[in-house]
């Protein structure tokens, strides 16, 4: 009977993604702040919707489940672990705002066609992730050792992280984007929002299919970041992949709303770093010391303060060194300057 549950899920994230591309983006056009904010907003409070959901899915073991996993989960225990996986994805995927804004730069993707990358994007992910959290809780549920590779794995990733530059990274020279161009012919311009173009009753594929090959491949490689460290927080499969799938569904609508800004946050990518670290730590530990879900969400939710608080904190110590009163008159005049070439547009190099 539990499968059912899964396809119930699966219809639902169907549904909301339809609606998604088919209804409410139905027009190709440029997404703006207050747009992507209200649909952040509205996958967050689905999400949380879903942590209801799960409290009591789990609370009255509707369909048996909650007791598939060598031990019995209440709605209490399964509503914690759901919402701290969902805030550790969450998290997570800040960072790949950071690498699929490269991406689009690099590649030089037109604001209004961003949207339709993402959402293919996300689909494929939901795919992708599904088999690798199937695949994780088998291998740790058969092998008790995987936990140590896990943990050592995410503590690896936390240095990496620590130690890489996203402006060093170069789409261009992607395994998989070599092997479609060799395999595929692809057209010098974009098309609108096509992946596929005809050109001298020739089919060809655009770029924007290679920067949709990057974008998957770029979500495979935070994936085996994310999924391990979400199963430091639960084994249960089905929370693992729901409160990863609504994470990264809100990560279209959270790239347009951040994008712009993430460059004020300037600490986040180390609240991050200390976090994996924890998780990496928690797994290590997990044959030998149990660790509580609530701990870990409130060493989560700290961390994630620290990172912002300090972020605007030194955004506002540097206004303020820009804004000296020897340089006022200068800045307000270059103030003036910025501002009326951002009206007129200033053209590419």
């Amino acid at each position: 009977m539990i499968p059912l549950i899964w396809i119930s899920f699966m219809i639902l994230i169907s549904v909301l993604l339809a609606l998604d591309l088919g209804v409410f983006h139905r027009r190709v056009h440029t997404i703006e702040a207050k747009e992507s904010l209200l649909w952040t907003a509205f996958w967050i409070i689905i999400a949380l919707f879903f942590n209801v959901a799960i409290y009591f899915m789990y609370e009255y073991h509707f369909l048996g489940i909650g007791k598939e996993i060598g031990h019995e989960l209440n709605g209490h225990q399964a509503a914690i672990q759901y919402f701290t996986g969902y805030l550790l994805e969450k998290s997570l995927s800040l960072d790949n705002i950071f690498v699929i804004a490269m991406i689009f730069s690099y590649f030089n993707v037109q604001p209004q066609y961003q949207h339709r990358v993402l959402f293919w994007g996300i689909a494929g992910a939901i795919v992708m992730r599904g088999i690798m959290i199937l695949a994780g809780t088998a291998l740790i549920a058969r092998f008790a050792f995987m936990t140590y590779i896990f943990g050592a794995l995410l503590i690896i990733t936390a240095v990496k992280m620590l130690i890489t530059r996203h402006d060093t990274i170069e789409p261009g020279k992607n395994p998989l984007v070599k092997l479609a161009q060799r395999f595929l012919t692809v057209s010098q311009d974009f098309d609108g929002d096509r992946f596929l173009t005809r050109i001298n009753d020739k089919r060809m594929a655009t770029p924007l299919l290679l920067v949709l090959i990057v974008v998957e491949s770029t979500d495979v490689i935070f994936a085996l970041d994310s999924i391990p460290a979400i199963l430091a927080i639960t084994y249960d499969p089905f929370i693992v992949f729901t409160s990863n799938i609504f994470a990264i569904l809100g990560l279209r609508s959270l790239y347009f709303a951040l994008a712009a800004i993430m460059g004020k946050f300037r600490y986040i990518k180390m609240s991050l770093v200390f976090i994996l670290a924890y998780i990496g730590v928690k797994m290590l530990l997990s044959q030998h010391y149990h660790i509580k879900t609530p701990v870990t969400l409130a060493v989560i939710v700290v961390m994630l303060l620290i990172g912002i608080i300090a972020s605007l904190y030194a955004g506002h110590r540097d206004t303020a060194k820009l804004l000296s009163p020897l340089d006022t008159t200068r800045n307000h005049k270059l103030g003036s300057l910025c501002y009326q070439q951002g009206k007129r547009g200033i053209p590419k190099p």
